[in-house]
């Protein structure tokens, strides 16, 4: 008999009753150091106050008025987004997945403005995700989320990640864009050479076509820089961002210069529930916390702690561990064995970490992570990998 929760993950046994901080805490006391911060959602870690007396304070005014109507909570939150980035105009959603669905929307519209509507092929990198919608899973092009869907939505171009040669024989007369991660989240935690990114913007340029970035999971943050795309010191036409956005609350965003929104008229795209004041007042609150005084300066420093540190770790572990790789509080290590294996070990030691292709265990904390919480952590993988590695 099917499960009344249809059954579309492999869930760990395993449910938490409520987060502090770093943690997360079962009904029956146990606690968890959360290096997965539900896949890199939990920018602030659990019930962050500043957080938390946001969502109070909205929860008592309105939920919801949809946007037939203003709503004052988008254009400040938007406002902040346009200050802080290469963006002139924000779109709201509620996911990741919607997010990268306006961008290639956006992406095809622009040159259907722009008069030459035979331009909607998108040029996109192996390895890639991009959400779990028809055009994304498509955009993605991984089997493993394309079986069972056919027809696979057309429009894209398949080019190796990196590979500047492959991706200009790939362009022609009907190519509108090109869609790249600056790291492969889904992928394993591959990052994209900032001399990779540079060219990419140079190319777009040269033909004439836009540069579309997904930062849904790099972006607010993540790397040490509001977005990664910043490091190669670029800009993108278009990108898509979620996750850390709001600290929790479900949020996506397309973010745009004023030349590719060109097309995004009324009527063009929508949502119901997109930028409801409930998520409005999350994201302003957390952009509160990721635009003050150091904080990314923190997440940068954090970033090189646990790079060192896995680093140790990896070279601690040769039977169990790999390599590492990853970027700012994006990092991964890439196993030996089953990274299912290593996972379980962890929750076993009480860390709980996200699984991640190319058998790669990935670590994304709260932004807000400390130095104890990485040492934490590192005597976990440490027990762990060495319990592993007795059975090898």
């Amino acid at each position: 008999m099917i499960p009344v929760v249809m059954p579309v993950y492999s869930r760990t046994d395993i449910a938490f009753d409520k987060g502090e901080g770093m943690y997360l805490v079962t009904a029956d006391g146990r606690r968890y150091l959360d290096f997965g911060a539900g896949v890199a959602v939990n920018s602030l870690g659990h019930a962050h106050p500043h957080l938390v007396a946001a969502l109070k304070a909205q929860a008592e005014k309105l939920w919801h008025c949809s946007n037939l109507y203003r709503v004052p909570g988008q254009e400040r939150v938007a406002g902040r987004l346009v200050a802080h980035s290469f963006a002139d105009t924000v779109f709201f959603c509620n996911s990741g997945a919607e997010a990268m669905e306006g961008v290639i929307k956006l992406v095809r519209k622009y040159h259907d403005e722009t008069g030459r509507p035979e331009r909607n092929r998108i040029i996109v990198a192996r390895g890639a995700f991009h959400g779990r919608t028809l055009a994304t899973i498509a955009a993605g092009g991984q089997e493993k989320h394309l079986k069972g869907f056919d027809p696979i939505v057309d429009g894209f171009d398949r080019v190796a990640f990196g590979n500047l040669n492959e991706l200009r024989a790939a362009i022609g007369p009907e190519t509108a864009g090109i869609l790249v991660e600056p790291i492969q989240g889904e992928g394993g935690i591959v990052p994209a050479s900032l001399d990779y990114l540079r060219a990419l913007r140079a190319i777009a340029d040269e033909f004439g076509i836009l540069l579309a970035m997904d930062e849904v999971q790099t972006g607010n943050g993540r790397t040490g820089k509001l977005y990664a795309h910043e490091w190669a010191g670029i800009t993108p036409d278009v990108m898509g961002t979620a996750k850390g956005l709001a600290g929790g609350f479900p949020i996506g965003a397309i973010l745009a210069t004023e030349k590719a929104a060109v097309g995004m008229t009324p009527g063009s795209h929508g949502s119901t529930f997109g930028g409801n004041p409930l998520a409005m007042a999350a994201a302003d609150a957390t952009l509160d916390i990721l635009l003050s005084d150091g904080f990314l300066e923190h997440v940068r420093q954090m970033g090189d702690l646990l790079w060192n540190t896995l680093g140790q770790l990896v070279e601690a572990h040769p039977k169990v561990l790999l390599d590492q790789r990853g970027a700012g509080l994006l990092q991964g290590v890439k196993c030996k064995v089953p990274y299912g294996a290593v996972n379980a070990a962890l929750l076993g030691k009480g860390l709980l970490a996200v699984g991640a292709g190319d058998n790669v265990v990935r670590f994304v904390p709260p932004l807000i992570v400390e130095p104890s919480h990485i040492a934490e952590a590192a005597a976990m993988i440490d027990a762990a990998c060495t319990e592993l590695a007795a059975d090898l």
